[in-house]
């Protein structure tokens, strides 16, 4: 590479490097807020990665084979990731839309599911 080849990189990588670093700052991280925590079915790293097939996966076994657990229940991820305030996973602080949105994923759970918690039994309304 010349000198004048390696000026002219030199250059375009100083007027690029204040817009990339601006370019981070404008995507907003998801709102990551545990309003019950506990004792999650696997590590953060693993649920982070993998949750979309363990869903699938219980899904399978729950409505192909009958198989109903406790540990690997929808119910049991909402009562734990609803918000404190809107009481749902839903919404833009929500827990659950909050990461899709980030990760651009279409968010289909609850058209079938409840986004809120269950009442508590011997709860009054």
């Amino acid at each position: 590479m010349s000198l004048r080849g390696l000026l002219q990189f030199v250059a375009c990588l100083a007027l690029m490097l204040p817009a990339l670093a601006f370019a981070s700052e404008r995507t907003p991280k998801p709102d990551i807020i545990i309003a019950n925590p506990g004792h999650c079915v696997a590590p953060t790293e693993i649920m982070r990665r993998n949750h979309p097939e363990m869903l699938l996966h219980q899904r399978d076994l729950t409505v192909h084979e009958g198989i109903r657990t406790t540990k690997y229940n929808l119910e049991r991820c909402v009562a734990c990731h609803a918000s404190k305030t809107t009481d749902s996973v839903l919404g833009p602080k929500g827990f659950c839309q909050s990461c899709h949105a980030y990760a651009g994923v279409t968010l289909d759970c609850f058209e079938c599911h409840a986004s809120k918690p269950k009442l508590a039994t011997g709860a009054s309304q």
